[in-house]
């Protein structure tokens, strides 16, 4: 593949002018990201030491929180170090390798999700029959598949994406690497890119949200005609993931379906935060605040005894 390009680095925004400005930059950065790690790192050992918690449901909910410690560390770190050193210069190879990290990581999230509402369809609509679903086997091979598919499709939007010249401004109008962003950059006929990037958006977005929504039906009614204790107990554990789902997807969807950047603006650092360090950062608050079984296991763990009555 021969990438014939004028433009060989880009820019990606920095902190906000003034030293002071900078140095509150930083430490947001900073304390976000050693946060999302703090307590995703709680919930993968708490789902790993925590014998009860061995299930289908918690086995994805450790594989979200790897998945968020890797998401956020593709670009926190990057723009920790540019607010302070300035250096806002990134290759044409490591923008293609963030891209590629970016879209693998939001694609897998987003099926891990997916799976995780289907769990809880099988758990609370088919109990009898979750058991034999759900089997360690068919869980492995659900995870392998979900990072097989993110890898064919950030494959497939970065391998498009940088066979295009760039000839234009080198400015980003992100703090991170993007498909969007960059097509704005090129001298190229962008139109197949943005349809195909609109259209597997619409595909693999839209396919995972109708899925999720039909679980949820489901469930909502078989909980509403058969109130058992099970399925209660069971339909609380949905109250995050539904939190989850609409913070990633609300947050997804207003990067992508905003306005082009056309200025370095705050906006543009607010969006683009809150697409990619918001929802990481949320997750295990999220689940550990509103799950018992979780907030129990990590008393247990950590040699502290909380005592949770049910409201």
């Amino acid at each position: 593949m021969v990438n014939s390009t004028m433009v060989t680095e880009f820019l990606l925004l920095g902190s906000p002018g003034g030293w002071n400005m900078t140095v509150l930059y930083f430490k947001i950065l900073a304390v976000t990201y050693l946060g999302t790690l703090l307590g995703n790192l709680l919930i993968v050992t708490v789902t790993t030491a925590y014998q009860n918690l061995h299930t289908p449901m918690y086995f994805f909910l450790g594989n979200l929180s790897i998945l968020d410690m890797c998401y956020i560390s593709i670009t926190d770190p990057n723009a920790c170090v540019n607010s302070l050193t300035g250096n806002r210069a990134i290759s044409l190879a490591g923008y293609a390798t963030q891209i590629f990290l970016v879209i693998l990581c939001a694609c897998v999230e987003l099926l891990f999700l997916t799976i995780t509402a289907w769990v809880h369809y099988v758990a609370i609509c088919q109990p009898l029959q979750y058991p034999i679903i759900m089997n360690p086997q068919f869980c492995v091979h659900m995870t392998l598949a979900s990072l097989l598919s993110g890898l064919v499709y950030a494959g497939v939007h970065t391998g498009n994406t940088f066979q295009l010249s760039f000839c234009q401004s080198h400015m980003v109008h992100q703090f991170f690497c993007d498909v969007s962003s960059l097509l704005r950059l090129s001298c190229s006929d962008t139109r197949n890119n943005m349809v195909l990037l609109i259209l597997t958006f619409i595909i693999v977005g839209g396919g995972c949200f109708g899925l999720i929504i039909m679980s949820y039906i489901h469930i909502f009614s078989t909980v509403l005609k058969s109130p058992t204790r099970a399925s209660v107990k069971a339909f609380s554990t949905c109250t995050p993931h539904i939190l989850v789902v609409s913070i990633f997807l609300s947050s997804s969807t207003g990067v992508y379906l905003r306005p082009s950047p056309t200025s370095d603006t705050l906006q543009d650092r607010v969006l683009s935060a809150f697409y990619t360090m918001v929802p990481p950062l949320l997750n295990p608050l999220i689940y550990s605040l509103r799950n018992n079984q979780v907030m129990e296991a990590m008393g247990k763990v950590m040699g502290i005894q909380f005592f949770l009555r049910k409201c």
